[in-house]
């Protein structure tokens, strides 16, 4: 019924993977529960217990192939009707994550989101706008994805019928880190697939130093500058691309990639202070966004 496809990259998954074990023997479901690791360079030890568990599948790769292509290559390798994404950094919020999904009327959609949730507890203050971002943008109310339900769409939670992949898959040229799952949703959209929002969501637990979190925007939007000039298949309607093209419209998308550049190093110093601000965190965006557009 039911392959659980977990990508895994520098995070030690066992304990989540020895949940969702628990959770499909208490099911009572035919399952399994594959996992790759993308050549690790850190915890590889600790994931190979999860080759031991019954249903359960290891694999080490000896070359990293990048979010878009691990995430084919599991689809290829699941024997069953559903495939349920699940990040290796997230943890059941409760101990009916499995049951919630398999209990739904699955006949009548071929995706389901569940949602991501955030801690309460505050952590470290070198950690703080991952946290703050990751509450304010990402852990939302059913009732306010239902609203934009493919802009709040997330692959890390995601159910979806594997007959989709007979026709869609992900973009396997997104090989750098960001935005490969906006693509996919992205192409769900187009193809008219509906996705149904519930509420069963993952803890989101690995949280980056706001350091690495800003280092790993600007690759994401280095990627999203790749996907909106080579594929032109699907419509790119993110907030970064709308407001550059307000910019471009006024004329001044070149003045902000040069503001950018002065005002970087204080706006980093900004960010990874004990009170980050999400509006400085846009602006950020923007402007380097608009700098990567004007080299």
């Amino acid at each position: 019924m039911l392959s659980i496809l977990v990508p895994i990259y520098n995070y030690n998954a066992f304990p989540l993977v020895l949940e969702l074990h628990r959770q499909c023997l208490e099911c009572k479901i035919g399952f399994e529960i594959i996992c790759i690791d993308d050549a690790s360079t850190q915890h590889q030890s600790k994931n190979n217990p999860i080759q031991f568990l019954t249903n359960c599948f290891f694999v080490e790769l000896s070359q990293n192939i990048g979010r878009s292509k691990i995430r084919n290559l599991l689809a290829s390798k699941s024997n069953y009707e559903w495939l349920l994404y699940v990040d290796c950094d997230t943890f059941p919020k409760n101990s009916a994550f499995i049951s919630n999904y398999i209990n739904r009327n699955l006949s009548a959609k071929k995706i389901f989101f569940g949602g991501i949730a955030y801690t309460k507890d505050k952590p470290d203050n070198d950690q703080l706008l991952r946290w703050i971002f990751g509450q304010k943008r990402e852990a939302l109310a059913v009732s306010e994805r239902k609203k934009n339900p493919y802009k709040t769409t997330f692959v890390s939670n995601l159910l979806i019928k594997k007959i989709v992949f007979d026709v869609l898959s992900f973009d396997e040229k997104i090989t750098e880190y960001g935005y490969e799952d906006f693509s996919f949703i992205q192409t769900l959209k187009l193809h008219n697939i509906e996705i149904e929002h519930i509420e069963n969501p993952l803890y989101h637990l690995n949280l980056e130093t706001s350091s690495l979190f800003l280092s790993k925007t600007k690759t994401a939007l280095e990627t999203l500058l790749f996907i909106s000039k080579t594929n032109s298949k699907i419509e790119i309607d993110t907030k970064i691309i709308k407001t550059h093209k307000i910019l471009c419209h006024f004329k001044i998308n070149l003045l902000i990639a040069r503001l950018f550049q002065k005002l970087q190093l204080k706006l980093e110093y900004h960010l990874t202070s004990e009170k980050p601000s999400l509006l400085v965190f846009d602006c950020y965006k923007i402007g380097y966004f608009c700098y990567l557009n004007s080299k």
